[in-house]
């Protein structure tokens, strides 16, 4: 085989870039310039996904050069960057496209309300916290936060006020340092269930 074969060069370890580029690449477009063309440019904002094939040096040239807002005022440059940053996509003003006063749903201090067909914004809203509210048995509906306060005690999502009340008292007296010696050793779940019993306290449970 001739050492001077395109064939050769695929399987040599180092193939003889020079004579490789020389054969596949198309000739740089600058004129005058015959040289492989290893880039690509632009050919400018009304003519997207044309290219011009330069070599490395008039590449460089044309970029020092190019200007895609070329013939645009300034205003015109100025809405085009700012379409720019939604991906010239439309957009609207919130509230534009529907949210009337005085419709039924999570209503907010202004007036506005959105539609809520699951009533999942308004448990959330009243108890002060935020999470997906799941009704118990009972139909009462309890968020994921207020479940794991209940958790912490030992109790279930139907538990009631007194239920809370009294499996608190027992727990405190059952984890209290006083009650066992001095013994700290089950402080911090004391305070998990300290917590625990505040935090349905002020959401209105106990």
């Amino acid at each position: 085989m001739s050492t001077n074969s395109p064939l050769f060069d695929r399987i040599r370890v180092k193939p003889d870039r020079d004579r490789r580029l020389r054969e596949e690449l198309p000739a740089c477009q600058w004129p005058k310039c015959g040289a492989p063309a290893t880039h690509r440019a632009p050919k400018g904002r009304l003519r997207s996904g044309e290219y011009w094939r330069f070599c490395l040096e008039h590449v460089r040239e044309y970029n020092n050069s190019y200007n895609f807002f070329a013939g645009m005022s300034e205003d015109a440059v100025a809405k085009y960057q700012k379409d720019a940053i939604t991906g010239h996509r439309p957009t609207w003003k919130m509230g534009s496209l529907g949210g009337q006063r005085g419709t039924t749903g999570n209503r907010r201090a202004d007036g506005w309300a959105a539609e809520d067909p699951f009533g999942l914004f308004g448990e959330a809203a009243a108890a002060g916290g935020t999470g997906h509210a799941r009704p118990t048995a009972e139909g009462r509906k309890i968020l994921n936060a207020q479940r794991r306060a209940l958790d912490v005690l030992g109790l279930e999502a139907d538990a009631k006020r007194t239920d809370i009340k009294a499996r608190f008292k027992v727990l405190v007296k059952r984890h209290h340092p006083d009650a066992n010696g001095g013994d700290r050793g089950s402080e911090d779940q004391l305070r998990d269930i300290i917590a625990a019993y505040n935090y349905l306290k002020s959401a209105g449970f106990c």
